[in-house]
């Protein structure tokens, strides 16, 4: 059953759970469909602030050789040196700067968002999912985010023109996140 909880009650250090949480995100390909991915090995924290929400901070460190967008061939042209580079650049990091509350269940997170060894501010949107106790005693939260980024920002730069015009791989990518964090006793 899930309930949501006082917020006041949430306030607490939490560390995400990656058999039950995504990081993934998706690129428009060829001007006419979209490619998802993820990645499959990642860890972070979350400190909540129930009271303060402006107080709550995040952590996401993401193992880049780690992508999967079910093709093999093209995860390993995207850990290649056209793309993530990931023998000189194994690791994304994010470092939030700042929370607020938006109103609802409805949070933004910004902070620094570090792939390629290049540093650009990001804001996420967080739709507060609820809290609940699971079956093994452990306090659960969730959280549902998105955000757009330009991979151009990050000195992530290659393509490949189209003869009808347009190239292969867009410059927006979607990021989405489905958080859910255990919170440590």
């Amino acid at each position: 059953m899930t309930t949501t909880p006082d917020l006041a009650t949430l306030t607490g250090e939490y560390t995400i759970d990656p058999a039950h949480t995504t990081i993934g995100f998706t690129a428009r390909h060829a001007m006419v469909t979209n490619v998802k991915g993820k990645f499959l090995d990642f860890s972070g924290t979350l400190h909540l602030d129930g009271t303060d929400p402006a107080r709550s901070t995040a952590t996401l460190d993401v193992t880049m050789d780690s992508i999967d967008t079910g093709s093999a061939d093209r995860d390993g042209h995207l850990k290649s040196s056209d793309f993530f580079k990931t023998d000189e650049f194994p690791k994304m990091t994010f470092r939030s700067t700042s929370a607020e509350s938006l109103g609802g269940d409805d949070y933004r997170i910004t902070g620094d968002l570090t792939i390629l060894g290049t540093t650009r501010p990001i804001s996420i949107d967080l739709e507060f999912n609820g809290a609940a106790k699971d079956p093994f005693g452990n306090e659960r939260v969730g959280f549902e985010g998105k955000a757009e980024i330009k991979r151009s920002e990050w000195g992530l730069t290659w393509n490949a023109a189209l003869e009808t015009g347009g190239v292969l791989v867009s410059d927006k990518i979607k990021l989405n996140f489905d958080i859910s964090a255990i919170k440590q006793a």
